[in-house]
């Protein structure tokens, strides 16, 4: 069984007999093109791919790509590779991160004992570089022309760390166009590889560096990073039978290609339906949350489906520096939402991007439609793991007080009595900033619960359907079911007639009374939006 491994140096997967899901014929023909931009969510691979492209550019297939698709088919000469990555410079200071900028060029031409003069702005500095480059080529005229490789890495750090700060993120943007501009009819590149996870016109890679090639949604290379469901089929085939084996508690020689079905459909569950194709052909698994999973499997011996994802980099800095000024309801996603194709393709900035067109940039939201030939697409949470990522990430946003002990809380409301559940909701309701959410309704109210309650992790269900009708709020234990009626009142005097409404939808249409059989604890919610009140008040109903 060979070893799994998180990272983006490509040899180490290769010298340390780690599990390499081959890409190369992918990375092969992104290789046509001189100069491209691809961006995808953290922890999508986009790292790793740089770096096997400049292992194939610097080292030549020998030997670290024996036993790929390109192994022999790459035959390009060798070349000077300079990484950039955005990652490890200055996101608060700029002369900082000039400083930064050309320190990563000086390493590249001391390394390669180039005659390299240091500047005081990414754009002189990299002119500089070229200049260095295209008077070597005087210096040796009989020799062919000299040419580099260039990869850089989160492009777009600087910017999405300070999408609150108007004055510093203009600052960066105006320096990265100027840089992107540099290279426009430079001789001295002979590829250029971006990535990053936004995609924005204001920066304008893509028209500074006019020949720039966006990716991001090329259907050919729509694979090039995330695993498919073939893939892992093929290439974790020892983990997927660890993984049965541990879950049916049967031998590995017993396991039918049905279970390995079942537990690969749970997993599409969980970490797949990420879609990077314009024509919605293609969908890829987290290679994150995947490599997590099969991790745990061997090194605990169990099977669990983690949010590896979030927990592993909790919110991304884009949409937690988004979320310090601006209100995502979560509910607002609970179905496909579509957005002008003109929006999604060139947003003019992340200071006034479209909240959905920023959340398929993060991560949250993933293409549900085709893009190429229409108005609009269709935008849609990927997975379980990013439903559940999201609704965490907006419960803390929306209850900075609230106990988030999520064993305490299942006590509460597995086992507690209907007047110290609504005592703990009032707790809740307590804890919300009324001047930032300001038009409460009923809808709001079962949007604030549902979001805790999914966000400590208790199994809960909005709308429940049964033959009588609808009950807003279901949440269900081994041995129990609560079911919530909710209303909502503007006054006191309103209450109680909201409250008798409530009742009277529990009992007429029975709800909680489905399978499998628990004991069923009905309550009857109306909160009174008085500014002065703000309070649940409730009723049991008893059958």
């Amino acid at each position: 069984m060979k070893d799994l491994g998180q990272g983006q140096d490509y040899i180490n997967f290769a010298v340390r007999n780690r599990i390499y899901i081959d890409k190369t014929e992918q990375i092969f023909n992104l290789l046509k093109n001189d100069r491209v931009f691809i961006s995808r969510p953290r922890r999508f691979g986009k790292s790793l791919m740089l770096d096997t492209i400049g292992t194939l550019f610097e080292r030549g297939v020998d030997p670290y790509f024996e036993n790929t698709w390109i192994y022999d088919k790459w035959n390009e000469q060798k070349y000077l590779v300079l990484r950039i990555d955005f990652l490890g410079m200055s996101f608060t200071d700029f002369k900082e991160f000039c400083i930064d900028f050309d320190n990563q060029i000086v390493k590249f031409a001391k390394l390669n004992n180039l005659k390299y003069e240091s500047k005081d702005s990414p754009k002189r500095s990299l002119e500089s570089l070229f200049l260095t480059l295209e008077e070597m080529e005087l210096e040796n005229q009989k020799q062919q022309k000299i040419q580099i490789v260039i990869l850089i890495d989160e492009y777009d750090a600087q910017l999405t760390a300070n999408i609150n700060n108007s004055e510093l993120y203009e600052t960066f943007r105006t320096s990265l166009r100027e840089l992107y501009g540099v290279f426009k009819g430079s001789k001295s590149v002979r590829f250029l590889g971006i990535t990053g996870v936004t995609r924005l016109k204001d920066v304008s890679i893509l028209s500074a560096g006019s020949n720039i090639k966006d990716l991001s949604y090329y259907s050919p290379i729509s694979t090039i990073v995330g695993f498919t469901r073939d893939e892992i089929r093929k290439y974790y085939i020892d983990y997927i039978n660890l993984a049965v084996s541990l879950d049916q508690k049967i031998p590995e020689e017993q396991i039918t290609e049905e279970q390995r079905n079942g537990l690969l459909d749970n997993l599409a569950e969980e970490y797949d339906g990420y879609c990077f194709d314009d024509e919605y052909k293609n969908k890829v698994y987290s290679t994150w949350s995947v490599n997590s999973f099969f991790s745990d499997v061997a090194d605990r011996k169990n099977v669990f489906y983690g949010d590896y994802w979030y927990d592993n980099g909790g919110i991304p800095s884009i949409l937690s520096n988004y979320l310090d000024k601006h209100i995502i309801n979560f509910e607002d996603y609970e179905e496909d939402v579509r957005v002008l194709i003109k929006d999604f393709w060139n947003p003019t900035s992340l200071l006034d991007m479209k909240q959905e067109v920023l959340m398929c940039q993060a991560g949250y939201l993933t293409v549900h439609s085709k893009l190429r030939g229409n108005k609009s697409v269709a935008l849609g949470f990927p997975n379980k793991e990013v439903h559940r990522a999201l609704v965490t990430l907006l419960a803390y946003k929306l209850f900075p007080t609230a106990n988030f002990d999520l064993y305490e809380i299942k006590d509460i409301f597995s086992k507690s009595s209907a007047d110290e559940i609504v005592n703990e909701l009032n707790n809740l309701m307590n804890s919300i900033s009324y001047e930032e959410y300001q038009n409460i309704s009923e809808r709001t109210i079962q949007g604030f619960i549902h979001a805790y309650m999914l966000g400590v992790g208790q199994n809960v269900i909005t709308e429940k359907h049964s033959a009588l009708g609808r009950s807003d709020i279901v949440v269900e234990y081994d041995n129990r079911r609560l079911v919530f009626e909710l209303k909502y009142a503007e006054t006191e005097s309103e209450c109680e007639k909201k409250l008798q409404e409530a009742i009277k939808q529990i009992q007429d249409q029975r709800y909680g009374e489905v399978l499998p059989s628990k004991d069923v604890l009905r309550i009857a919610l109306v909160f009174n939006g008085d500014k002065a009140v703000r309070k649940f008040s409730h009723y049991e109903v008893v059958e």
